[in-house]
């Protein structure tokens, strides 16, 4: 079965694992997931992640993060840039996600970068999307 927005159904699956207190949740691998993965676990909302060779695309496996109530640590998170509708910024635009308390995930020149990192890089690109 062929996805649309591959980005959006990983957003998707790792919101509904955290709302149903899953440990982990699988997704369907790729290069751009995993460095979004990797920065999720960079800025504290996930635990860790691994990728399973599987002899196909692969599975990105992510294991979630919770605090000691048992709250998910991501409260929400947002596809920005859409197939139908893609949002570009350029390295003066970036602005941070609720005056820094979330990150908003970017692609540009120099790889996959938080909204931080872009503007201490002086770079801009496409906004992917916003977790808090």
């Amino acid at each position: 079965m062929s996805m649309s927005d591959p980005i959006a159904d990983m957003l998707t699956r790792i919101r509904n694992a955290g709302k149903a207190k899953f440990n982990s949740v699988d997704i369907p691998g790729s290069m751009l997931k995993t460095e979004m993965a990797r920065v999720l676990k960079e800025e504290g909302y996930i635990r860790n992640f691994k990728f399973i060779k599987d002899g196909k695309q692969g599975i990105l496996r992510v294991y979630l993060k919770y605090d000691q109530n048992q709250n998910h640590t991501i409260y929400r998170m947002e596809r920005v840039s859409k197939p139908s509708r893609r949002v570009y910024v350029g390295s003066r635009d970036v602005r941070p996600v609720y005056n820094g308390m979330g990150i908003a995930i970017l692609s540009t020149s120099k790889g996959i970068l938080t909204d931080k990192q872009a503007r201490m890089e002086n770079v801009g690109g496409e906004i992917i999307c916003s977790v808090w």
